[in-house]
């Protein structure tokens, strides 16, 4: 893991640091999930140079296991960055984790409740203050059993389109081979690789200064996902499907097949 750890050294400058308690929650953090993560799995990385040192920046990711934020966190932190995720609000209901959550800035996300839409605008509000956003356009974890991206949600595009910011399209293998939550299995013997690759940003001008109406919203969506698809399949070493998978769709396919 050569390049992530010349590259912090690179940054030591330029490194985010948190404020306040956020320092030790962050700290706590870092004591914690770096070693599990290096328990768990042997790292591979590539491109992690394309998440800019500093300012906005907006990591778009597959999603296929519980283990993938604790895995990204500490990837991203490599490149001097400190990552805000969009994570379940119930996880703020956990004694300690709460207030980690909180120390680094993490953002709620309220599903079908009346705050669904602040999840988005704080996000916005983090973009604006220069920070790092990881989003999974998943939503969830896919439920694809070969674990290929699901048909997206167009929360990605809000965010790239509403700031002149970097999107960063990056793709993760290998935490699903350690905890898989479909199967409920952990496997942490023998100890698993866990590959990344991070691509350059995307060039999103042609929407720019248009007006982001819903085909524009899936226009842009689905060329980040497209993008992260592909780079699964790179670092997979496998041919990706040409289309996003769809429970819904699937579904119909089962029932037209019975």
């Amino acid at each position: 893991m050569a390049e992530p750890r010349s590259l912090r050294r690179q940054r030591r400058k330029t490194s985010e640091k948190a404020r306040g308690t956020g320092k030790f929650w962050l700290g706590l953090a870092r004591a914690v999930f770096y070693p599990l993560t290096a328990a768990l799995a042997r790292t591979e990385v590539r491109g992690l140079h394309n998440i800019p040192a500093d300012g906005p920046a907006l990591v778009v990711l597959n999603h296929v296991s519980h283990l993938d934020p604790v895995f990204d966190a500490v990837t991203v932190h490599r490149a001097g960055r400190v990552p805000r995720f969009l994570a379940k609000h119930t996880l703020w209901n956990v004694p300690v984790l709460k207030n980690v959550l909180v120390g680094v800035e993490q953002i709620p996300v309220y599903r079908g409740t009346a705050d669904a839409q602040k999840s988005l605008r704080d996000a916005h509000e983090a973009l604006e203050r220069g920070k790092t956003i990881v989003i999974y356009p998943d939503g969830t974890i896919t439920k694809d059993p070969d674990g290929w991206p699901m048909t997206p949600k167009v929360g990605v595009a809000r965010l790239a389109l509403a700031h002149d910011i970097p999107v960063i399209p990056a793709a993760r293998w290998g935490t699903k081979e350690i905890y898989n939550h479909y199967t409920k299995r952990f496997r942490p013997f023998p100890r698993k690789t866990v590959k990344f690759a991070f691509g350059e940003p995307l060039d999103l001008s042609a929407y720019r200064g248009m007006e982001h109406d819903g085909q524009a919203l899936r226009e842009v969506t689905h060329l980040a996902m497209r993008r992260v698809r592909d780079m699964l399949g790179e670092i997979r070493d496998e041919q990706p499907p040409t289309e996003f998978y769809s429970s819904a769709r699937k579904k119909r396919d089962d029932d037209g097949a019975a």
